[in-house]
């Protein structure tokens, strides 16, 4: 299990870039858990997919084709 990392003033940011005029800290929470679950999930996809290459460097296309997957 990864730490979690995203910081909350990132998550008010991306929703006011989307159209919000305002937003919670509860929805900035609740974003943060949803897109570090997904980046976990994308990122276990990409170590399995650059194994299966034989390599243990991830690379760029490694995440393209991990969440093209799901």
């Amino acid at each position: 299990m990864i730490k979690k990392q995203l910081p909350l003033a990132a998550m008010g940011k991306l929703m006011k870039k989307a159209g919000a005029e305002r937003v919670s800290d509860k929805a900035k929470i609740a974003l943060k858990i949803a897109l570090e679950d997904e980046a976990e999930k994308i990122a276990e996809a990409s170590i399995r997919l650059a194994m299966h290459a034989g390599r243990k460097t991830i690379k760029a296309g490694d995440i393209k084709l991990a969440t093209k997957q799901k």
